[in-house]
């Protein structure tokens, strides 16, 4: 019997890839605090992950027809998103530096958290082949 380290490691590999693409967006967030007409953004990340349930599950939508759109190259920005700003400033700009750094902080506890379940499942799956 193969093991197949997708069903192994499930969607965890995703949530870590989902982490790291809100990061560099939250990110540019900040580094673009001061700079006048920038609109903040942010990762759907609840539709990454469906997205990534979805291709798992093998229950995605597929092309039939070659009229019909194709889906498969959507998602590179699907999930990137603008905020809508609580109070935008007079230049324009709509990053909340304070918000922006809390987001920042809270995905890093998340991310964190991600890689240590993802780390215990390889390491379970170490454990069971060294017979351990």
């Amino acid at each position: 019997m193969a093991i197949s380290l997708d069903k192994a490691l499930g969607i965890h590999q995703h949530a870590l890839e989902g982490r790291i693409k809100r990061a560099e967006v939250l990110a540019n967030n900040l580094a673009n605090a001061d700079t006048p007409g920038y609109k903040a953004r942010d990762v759907d990340f609840q539709a990454m992950m469906q997205k990534a349930q979805d291709s798992m599950s093998g229950f995605g939508m597929t092309r039939t027809h070659e009229s019909h759109m194709d889906t498969s190259s959507m998602g590179a920005d699907s999930e990137l998103l603008y905020r809508v700003p609580h109070q935008p400033s007079v230049d324009g700009n709509t990053v909340d530096a304070q918000q922006e750094q809390t987001r920042f902080m809270r995905n890093a506890m998340d991310y964190q958290a991600s890689f240590q379940f993802l780390d215990g499942k390889v390491s379970g799956i170490k454990k069971a082949l060294s017979g351990q």
